[in-house]
């Protein structure tokens, strides 16, 4: 069986408290959504809510973290749905950032010299004792498999460079050589996707920031 059945609607969940002072997030389990992080999330609703009407035929998934299920509630309310009935899975989390998890960026900045490029948007060093991408579409590419049987449409509320993955996965994209995994471009917080047979349309692209080079 295909592991893509359905629509996959991928959600960025809206700036939380630690994008807005710059700090590594990674699979921390509880970081509050900002006011713009909720403004986010309404925007993303907004748009959901215009491309599928109340209360969708949805599947509704997040990533077991405060800020992927604030993000996914304020959704659900604009569809008209039951937050309650979402199901949760820690391997639609973010990348484990092992060691530089809770630091500011500036102090893995001043520690490593350099572990980011601007330009991509992606690590150039694995954060130690942490994940790298082809770990992240290891277990992105198992739950996709264990799911698989439900089919349906679906709505995925999850993180910066976890969704990525996962894009890449959806849209057949090649392994990238650095990273070892297929990745789609980056997309700023509260942005919204949506992927069918292979091809993706953008419904509402996020104000929030990118990732490390923004606070985001």
């Amino acid at each position: 069986m295909s592991l893509v059945q359905g629509r996959y609607f991928i959600a960025r969940h809206g700036e939380t408290v630690f994008n807005a002072t710059r700090r590594m997030q990674g699979d921390a389990t509880y970081t509050p959504l900002t006011r713009a992080g909720f403004a986010q999330a309404d925007a993303m609703g907004d748009a959901l809510r215009a491309q599928l009407g109340a209360r969708p035929a949805l599947t509704l998934w997040a990533s077991p973290t405060g800020r992927a299920l604030q993000t996914l509630a304020v959704i659900a309310e604009h569809l008209g749905l039951d937050w309650h009935r979402a199901a949760t899975d820690a391997r639609l989390g973010e990348m484990d950032m092992g060691a530089w998890g809770g630091q500011l960026y500036g102090e893995i900045l001043s520690a490593t010299g350099s572990f980011y490029d601007a330009e991509t948007g992606l690590f150039t060093r694995r954060p130690p004792g942490g994940e790298w991408y082809d770990d992240v579409a290891l277990r992105l590419l198992t739950w996709l498999g264990d799911t698989a049987a439900m089919g349906g449409d679906r709505l995925i509320v999850m993180h910066g460079l976890s969704s990525r993955v996962l894009r890449g996965i959806l849209l057949g994209l090649e392994p990238d050589p650095t990273c070892r995994a297929p990745l789609a471009p980056g997309l700023p917080q509260g942005s919204v996707v949506c992927i069918e047979g292979g091809r993706e349309i953008l419904l509402a692209r996020g104000t929030g920031g990118f990732g490390v080079s923004a606070p985001a």
